[in-house]
């Protein structure tokens, strides 16, 4: 009877001892899921940052692949000439001279020097507006503007616009 009360008494005590192991690796096991738990919601985060800023990219590479597709000009003169007529300021223009190709990789680069004389300010800013919204991929690499010898109110610009075409 004395020995059943001791192995009872030694059962119990390890059972509480294997017990309060399993509650301590389980303790261990959940601070070390919290953890994780945490660092995962963080990246979750981030990805989901890193997702709208993917989607804006992807609306204005398809942006920039509908003014790609709409390009139906051959040459930068042509287009400058095509965005200076729809102006009406095509009077205005003193020269454009075509500067040289050059091939990239998935593009071709024409350039062009392109001068205007006596621009109001508001005509400059029509004119960019419009190189910019284009439909077709037109860009500036430099612009001078001066103002007019004549009427220091208006101005003299001298630009390089770039067309570039796919290949």
């Amino acid at each position: 009877m004395i020995r059943l009360r001791a192995d009872r008494r030694v059962f119990a005590a390890a059972a509480i001892a294997v017990i309060l192991c399993l509650c301590l690796f389980l303790a261990g096991t959940v601070r070390s899921l919290r953890t994780e738990n945490a660092a995962l919601r963080s990246k979750q985060k981030d990805l989901t940052l890193l997702a709208d800023e993917t989607q804006k990219l992807k609306l204005k590479i398809a942006a920039t692949e509908a003014r790609k597709s709409l390009s139906k000009v051959d040459g930068v003169v042509l287009a400058v000439d095509e965005v200076v007529k729809s102006l009406g300021v095509g009077q205005k223009v003193k020269s454009v001279k075509p500067t040289g190709t050059r091939d990239r990789q998935y593009a071709v680069e024409e350039e062009a020097e392109v001068q205007f004389e006596k621009l109001s300010m508001n005509e400059v800013v029509n004119i960019l507006y419009r190189l910019e919204n284009a439909p077709m991929i037109l860009s500036i690499k430099k612009a001078t503007l001066k103002p007019s010898f004549d009427s220091p109110s208006l101005l003299n610009v001298s630009c390089t616009i770039s067309l570039i075409k796919p290949k």
